[in-house]
């Protein structure tokens, strides 16, 4: 049986290479690869790694390498075929079969890859003619030198119901080829098809291995639509691409995160100011699919989309599109733009380290909720305040994964109906009064959850080379003050992208990123009186030992909170799943308890 290229990309795209993998290899996340004990030779050091973004793994040890299809075959002693059906099974596809009308349906496909990259080249052609001079006017009044016209094969498709149809004509494609390819439109009466794009700036839409899929283009002067984009074909699925990605991709590995705009010209334009990492949908709300292929490259993209009310809107439908699809380790961010910009007028008004700004000022999925719902300020009635409360429950409600459903319910309760209002500050707020020296006992009340944030990150910013140990663990957290947040991302992407740091090398580059606050706050007496372990001068095996029953502690409370939220629905709804959940989730605390005296249920209180 014989599969397409284009099937086959599917079907890579949508199983992730690492959850294969881990459910027969114990992996830990290093930097941007996985890494575990290679399963196909006796090891005891690990040799095994796995990239997905690159999409294979590779043991240094024996020199096994090869794909997710690869992986299933040697571990599942299958055939390719047998492979290929086993993953696309369980990621929902429909296997293509190798009949003669699938053959044929395959062959007219790659004709038409050949149609559309002739298309390309005549557009980009048209644009150095006489006749593109006003589009080519056009780009370059947007700040769009040569070199970003040419990367992204910006071109021109004339006025007129006949060129492009002539010209493909003369090198062999049959009108058939280019209405199915949705260059032509085919008139229902008979008439002869004609150019669907005419009087537009072209820009190109390639798939994952640069090859032209589709079109947008954008009118010259007045005219609807404004954006005109394919229809969709055999080629085309607008709803499984994203505008730019091949181009982003080597850049987002950089970066570490992935910027998501509104339209090409957002994309072009910060291309053209350095931002390489940034991509758009096309012309739609983010569907399920783009939000799976943006966490193919990017743990936490960040959404920034237009600051008006259409904005808005865009952000909100993401917000709860995003919500059944979220796992452990896996978000959005959103970016807030000054009202009436977009991303192309404010990095050409204010240079990319405006951008660069908002862009780490994004805030996470969870606090774009509270604000729609609460408009940023809290209710003052108690009626108020419950109709809020059935508000965040529908939306945490909509969360598949139990331990991140538990999370959002569980920080929109407390910040509700704030357990402790008295002796300290909001829920998330910088702490600026800790005590910073002498005795810890007249330090100024703080969350002992805070608290024990603060001490995790004391500790590896004190003994970096935990980091291998603990970072994929501490990256998975998130923590609620948005700046201990910030703070431990970029100890972990500095770590990531030079593990064998020192100390103080970190701690300049923590300074220079703009964290000096951050680390007065967490490299201080007051932490240390609480954790001798975290200090520079304890043994490596001290910091690990106080981490790891920190970590217990926190670990503890969560599950303490998944409990108390379960038995809050149980009482709400009596339900058989409800009762399972809530008896599952006491089981996993008295075996967590049985285990690791520290991991209780209301923890051992460290503050």
């Amino acid at each position: 049986m014989s599969f397409s290229p284009q099937f086959l990309d599917e079907l890579r795209l949508r199983v992730g290479l690492a959850d294969v993998v881990s459910k027969r290899v114990k992996l830990t996340r290093k930097g941007r690869e996985h890494t575990g004990l290679c399963p196909f030779h006796k090891e005891k050091t690990p040799s095994f790694t796995v990239n997905e973004e690159k999409g294979f793994y590779h043991c240094f040890g024996c020199q096994a390498h090869g794909s997710v299809i690869d992986f299933v075959m040697e571990t599942e002693n299958l055939s390719f075929p047998e492979a290929v059906e086993r993953l696309a099974g369980n990621a929902g596809m429909e296997v293509p079969r190798d009949t003669p009308e699938e053959r044929e349906r395959q062959r007219k496909r790659q004709s038409l890859v050949g149609v559309m990259e002739a298309a390309a080249a005549h557009f980009e052609q048209t644009l150095r003619l006489p006749e593109g001079k006003a589009a080519l006017d056009y780009l370059r009044g947007r700040g769009l030198g040569d070199a970003t016209i040419a990367k992204f094969r910006l071109g021109y498709a004339p006025d007129s119901r006949g060129r492009l149809r002539d010209t493909l004509s003369r090198d062999g494609a049959t009108p058939e080829q280019m209405v199915a390819a949705g260059l032509l439109i085919a008139p229902d009466d008979g008439r002869d098809p004609y150019d669907r794009f005419r009087g537009r700036v072209m820009f190109p839409i390639t798939d994952r291995r640069g090859q032209v899929i589709a079109f947008g283009g954008r009118i010259l002067g007045d005219g609807e639509p404004k954006y005109l984009n394919s229809p969709e074909t055999a080629l085309f699925h607008k709803g499984r691409v994203l505008y730019a990605l091949e181009h982003a991709a080597p850049a987002v590995r950089e970066a570490g995160t992935v910027i998501v705009t509104e339209g090409y010209m957002d994309v072009i334009g910060l291309a053209q100011a350095g931002l390489n990492h940034a991509v758009a949908p096309l012309g739609t709300a983010l569907t399920e699919d783009q939000i799976t292929l943006l966490w193919r490259v990017a743990r936490e993209p960040v959404l920034c989309f237009d600051g008006d009310a259409a904005g808005g809107r865009a952000a909100a439908r993401a917000a709860e599109r995003c919500l059944p699809l979220l796992k452990p380790g896996y978000g959005l961010r959103f970016a807030t733009l000054p009202m009436g910009e977009d991303p192309d007028s404010l990095v050409e008004k204010g240079g990319p380290e405006t951008m660069q700004r908002i862009i780490a000022d994004a805030v996470p999925l969870s606090e774009v909720l509270w604000n729609i719902e609460t408009g940023g300020r809290l209710p003052g009635t108690p009626e108020a305040k419950a109709a809020l409360h059935q508000k965040l429950k529908d939306h945490a409600r909509a969360i598949q994964d139990p331990t991140v459903r538990s999370h959002f319910s569980s920080g929109f309760n407390d910040r509700i109906w704030p357990k402790r209002e008295k002796g300290r500050g909001a829920r998330g707020a910088w702490t600026p009064n800790i005590h910073l020296g002498g005795n810890a006992g007249v330090a100024a009340h703080i969350d002992p959850e805070a608290r024990r944030q603060q001490i995790l990150l004391a500790v590896l910013i004190n003994h970096p080379a935990l980091y291998d140990d603990i970072g994929e663990r501490l990256g998975t957290m998130d923590f609620f003050s948005p700046e201990l947040d910030k703070l431990r991302q970029e100890v972990l992407n500095g770590l990531a992208g030079n593990p064998d740091l020192e100390t103080g090398d970190l701690e300049n580059h923590l300074k220079q990123c703009g964290f000096s606050d951050g680390l007065g706050v967490v490299l201080n007496e007051s932490v240390y009186n609480h954790a001798f372990f975290a200090r520079a001068d304890s043994t490596l095996e001290q910091a690990q030992q106080g981490w790891e029953e920190t970590f217990s502690q926190i670990k503890g409370e969560e599950l303490g909170a998944e409990i108390r939220e379960a038995e809050r629905e149980f009482a709400d709804n009596p339900t058989e799943e409800a009762s399972q959940r809530l008896l599952v989730l006491k089981r996993q605390q008295m075996d967590a308890a049985a285990i690791e005296p520290g991991f209780v249920e209301h923890g051992t209180g460290t503050g």
